[in-house]
């Protein structure tokens, strides 16, 4: 058969441009289909606005605190206007990285339409057939939109359309306390709007308690409010809305629902060619492909982790499977993520309950608080902590919530992987003073018994008295 590409990618976000990209400058023939913008989710109205938006709600918060360390500030003025500027400045100043222009300078055929897959090796796009032995699949997620009743009676917003409003909510109700929820929270009570968080179980679920009870305390020194029950109802008030949650009820003026997201698989004529699905997404295998030879699914589209940099991580090792024949599988032991709170919260691995609902009492945990890290009290900043969580002296996971605590996971992970070890990073010079020293003393810490035990003390003694002798 002689087909009209090599590959052939529906998606153009984080995982389907690392592929194409990949697969292109490997020297195959690619088409890449994207309908709508390209650079997907994460440039358009994911990671990049939101931390575009945490930026200028830092530096409302900072001038807030009239007074520290001897300087003065005044008062901020929070212009929307120029709030609004910045974030789609972000944006564009990013978007060429991920331009239709970028990808064909690489090689590959970009189609701007809608996509349907016609068979396990045919796609139908802008009234072309295009034919490729590897198809792959990298159609995003979209927001979950939780059974509040009235829910369709009322204006409410997504991340899809939070970064294009035009004026700064009065008070802004956000449905959900996962990550987005909880920066977004922060983000706009510092920029001066009311915020209630709604959320029946636990704030950022996924991640430490006791480092979310850091971030929980300093989103409450701030103003912002917690509702724990679950939003029943919500209908038109006045100009807003009145939004009723375990029988208490709540005004505002802008609903933002941020109750997770969910995998964008259908419509594209996947089902009709056999590809396995569940509720959570396409079904995969370790090595990302579909239950229809020949189809990979990517990215947030599939069953699993979803997560911009595991979808870079995807489409790269798709795009090694298929040009090079690589079988990659994808390793999760030291998997990532952070939530851009301040402080933040980091965690890499397992988490503490993680490991010990899998080893029980084999798993140990050091703590470091960075009120001993020196930089941390020279920035008058030493909220939070490192947790290691191991077995024996292996690392299993980390988590750490602190300023910059995203910085700090990169040693942590190669030490999970057995790149490093927690001997090497125990022994490391690090730059002082920094806020990575708490890796550091972490790791020494669970070296630190062995170190300093019965061995090693009763070697110095033997040391110590041929030294006398030979004196």
């Amino acid at each position: 058969m002689k087909f009209t590409h090599d590959v052939i990618v529906i998606g153009g976000g984080a995982a389907g441009l690392t592929a194409a990209g990949g697969c292109a400058l490997f020297g195959l023939d690619v088409a890449l289909i994207e309908a709508r913008k390209m650079g997907g989710e994460c440039l358009n109205d994911g990671c990049v606005p939101s931390k575009a938006l945490i930026a200028a709600a830092a530096r409302a918060a900072e001038a807030r605190i009239s007074t520290r360390h001897g300087v003065t500030l005044a008062p901020p003025e929070v212009e929307w206007g120029g709030v609004h500027r910045h974030i789609h400045d972000a944006i564009a100043a990013i978007a060429p990285h991920d331009s239709e222009e970028r990808f064909e300078e690489m090689g590959c055929e970009v189609f701007r339409d809608w996509a349907q897959v016609t068979g396990p090796q045919s796609v139908e796009v802008a009234w072309r057939t295009l034919t490729a032995p590897r198809i792959v699949i990298a159609t995003g997620s979209k927001p979950a939109i939780p059974p509040i009743a009235g829910l369709d009676e009322v204006p409410y917003l997504t991340n899809e359309t939070l970064f294009a409003l035009e004026e700064l909510p009065d008070h802004l109700v956000i449905a959900g306390g996962g990550a987005i929820g909880m920066e977004m929270a922060q983000a706009f009570r510092r920029l001066g709007s009311a915020v209630t968080v709604v959320e029946p179980g636990q704030l950022m679920g996924r991640d430490d308690p006791d480092s979310v009870a850091v971030v929980r305390a300093a989103l409450e020194r701030e103003g912002v409010r917690f509702v724990h029950a679950t939003a029943d109802r919500v209908e038109p008030q006045g100009a807003g809305f009145r939004l009723t949650a375990g029988g208490e009820t709540i005004d505002g003026t802008h609903l933002l629902i941020a109750t997770g997201r969910r995998a964008n698989c259908t419509g594209f004529g996947l089902e009709e060619v056999g590809v396995a699905m569940n509720d959570n997404g396409i079904v995969v295998d370790d090595r990302r492909r579909t239950s229809v030879k020949g189809i990979y699914a990517i990215g947030d589209c599939r069953d699993g982790p979803r997560l911009t940099h595991v979808s870079g991580y995807e489409g790269s090792n798709v795009a090694l499977e298929i040009t090079l024949g690589i079988p990659a599988k994808v390793d999760w032991s030291a998997l990532p993520w952070c939530t851009y709170t301040d402080p933040e919260v980091a965690q890499v691995g397992l988490t503490e309950k993680d490991a010990r609902s899998r080893y029980g009492d084999k798993v140990r945990v050091v703590t470091e608080s960075f009120h001993d890290n020196e930089r941390a009290l020279t920035d008058g900043d030493d909220a939070g902590h490192l947790k290691l969580v191991l077995k024996g002296r292996k690392v299993l996971g980390a988590s750490i919530v602190g300023k910059h605590a995203g910085e700090m996971v990169l040693p942590l992970a190669q030490t999970i992987t057995g790149k490093s070890s927690s001997f090497a990073l125990g022994s490391a010079i690090v730059p002082y003073p920094t806020r990575s020293e708490i890796s550091k003393a972490g790791a020494f810490s669970a070296w630190e018994p062995t170190v300093f035990g019965t061995v090693p003390k009763k070697w110095a003694g033997l040391v110590a008295r041929m030294r006398r002798r030979l004196a």
